[in-house]
């Protein structure tokens, strides 16, 4: 065990037996952490893994940031009530085709304003942009109103919110793709008139949750949105 020297100085435990749940415990002040405000980014560094922790708005986001240093990165926002881990599967895969992940662990503090703020505390200019259920709606609003920051959107088991004649959302205009499973096509196919881009539908028969039941194939959609050609 050693400290270091963060801001926040949080004790990293590095041992594969306590991992993520000790550094946990240290940052919500379950073993020994300095008790000094709070301020902006804290970092617990880890082999593979680094978790972050992020002030957005009244609270704090914590991120999963992993993969090799690369120029192209991808944010993934859960929806509400998914695990943590909920994007491990398919950030190892990600991993593989040089691309650096940021997984949202929990969308709770998070709207259109503070996902922005988490962008620029973590330095992330330009992203490829992935969100499941809740977390696509908020994807989708952030890919419609906030030009220049986003790469590419895939919105998984949601379709565009106008395709649901919610208002407030205005069309995006990045290349877009909506990976559904078992009886979301109609409503994907209806998000197109909303994507003033290259648009792409991926149906998934037989699935009922996208991001747990098929991560491989998850996988390849976002790696084929990350790549230039």
């Amino acid at each position: 065990m050693r400290r270091k020297p963060l801001s926040l100085r949080v004790e990293a435990v590095q041992s594969e037996q306590f991992g993520l749940v000790a550094a946990r415990e240290c940052m919500s002040g379950h073993t020994s952490v300095d008790s000094r405000v709070l301020r902006c980014v804290d970092r617990v560094p880890f082999p593979d893994m680094e978790l972050t922790r992020v002030a957005v708005g009244s609270g704090s986001c914590t991120v999963r940031i992993d993969g090799p240093v690369s120029k192209h990165a991808v944010l993934l926002l859960p929806g509400k009530g998914d695990p943590v881990d909920l994007y491990d599967d398919v950030c190892e895969r990600l991993h593989h085709s040089d691309l650096r992940t940021v997984a949202v662990e929990s969308i709770e503090n998070l709207d259109e304003t503070s996902a922005v703020v988490l962008l620029d505390e973590l330095n992330i200019a330009w992203v490829n942009l992935v969100g499941h259920r809740e977390g696509a709606d908020l994807a989708w609003l952030l890919a419609a109103r906030q030009f220049g920051r986003f790469a590419s959107l895939i919105a998984v088991d949601r379709g565009h919110p106008s395709a649901s004649d919610i208002a407030g959302v205005p069309p995006v205009e990045v290349p877009t793709t909506v990976v559904v499973g078992s009886g979301g096509r109609a409503i994907a196919d209806a998000s197109g008139r909303f994507v003033y881009s290259d648009f792409r539908v991926t149906e998934l028969p037989g699935v009922d949750d996208v991001v747990k039941s098929a991560p491989a194939e998850l996988a390849t959609e976002i790696v084929l949105r990350t790549s230039p050609w």
